[in-house]
């Protein structure tokens, strides 16, 4: 089946980077659908573009590619100045005549969008899939192999090579908030966390941690053999986070 058209757009964030995106238009009037990819990842990889166009039945869908990411400009700060670039996406769905607006994001993205939710507002709905819940955890090997592409030079190489990921070196300073405690801002913004329990970057204890710091509205789901972010997500999966999102924002 045919992905759904969508349209170029480059955005910029308040700091000057310019984000590469598209806006997928759809018959349902009102609601823009803003979904954030994981780290490494950008809106053209096939996972997804398959991910927007089931979004797209719900919604218009703004997906970008974060800093440091395939053609948009700048460095990944891996989860902080990040928000910046979800607000230019929230901002151009706002100009764009989408009077409610829903932010998906996929595991760096997932922590962003909580983020971004809690420090920038403007949006009426959040959803956290396979996000983390606190920063620098290592207690997975593939973790452990994301930590070593951030701070090792031969592994910044190898994500520019082969993922098209650029790494902005150094240290945060300062810290930025942790998502599990940034999730007890978002109220009253209604929040869904979702979660697979064959998870193999994050386990369940990110997803337990990130509602227990939330405050109401919201959800968890926990699926069952659900692996990690866009790559594992099914489109029927998808499509109950559209009926979320339509329920919420109805």
């Amino acid at each position: 089946m045919p992905f759904a058209p969508n349209f170029p757009v480059m955005l910029r964030t308040d700091d000057g980077v310019r984000i590469d995106a598209a806006h997928t238009p759809s018959t349902r009037a009102g609601l823009g659908i803003v979904v954030a990819h994981g780290f490494t990842g950008s809106w053209r990889e096939r996972a997804a573009r398959g991910i927007v166009h089931v979004l797209s039945g719900h919604g218009g869908v703004i997906a970008f590619d974060f800093r440091g990411h395939g053609r948009s400009g700048g460095e990944t700060t891996v989860g902080d100045l990040e928000i910046l670039d979800v607000d230019a996406a929230v901002r151009h769905a706002r100009v764009i005549g989408y009077s409610r607006i829903a932010v998906v994001g996929f595991s760096m993205g997932a922590a962003v969008a909580v983020r971004h939710a809690a420090l920038r507002g403007g949006v009426d709905a959040v959803v956290a899939v396979s996000g983390p819940a606190r920063w620098h955890y290592r207690g997975t090997r593939p973790m452990r192999q994301v930590h070593w592409a951030i701070e090792q030079p031969v592994g910044r190489w190898a994500a520019k090579v082969a993922k098209r990921t650029r790494i902005a070196r150094g240290a945060w300073d300062p810290i930025p908030m942790p998502p599990h405690e940034a999730a007890g801002l978002v109220s009253p913004t209604p929040l869904l966390i979702v979660h697979g329990d064959a998870d193999t970057f994050f386990p369940l204890e990110h997803a337990h941690q990130l509602y227990a710091g939330a405050r109401e509205p919201k959800e968890l789901w926990i699926e069952t053999g659900y692996g990690h972010a866009e790559a594992a997500a099914t489109p029927e999966l998808i499509r109950r986070i559209g009926k979320w999102i339509d329920s919420n924002l109805s």
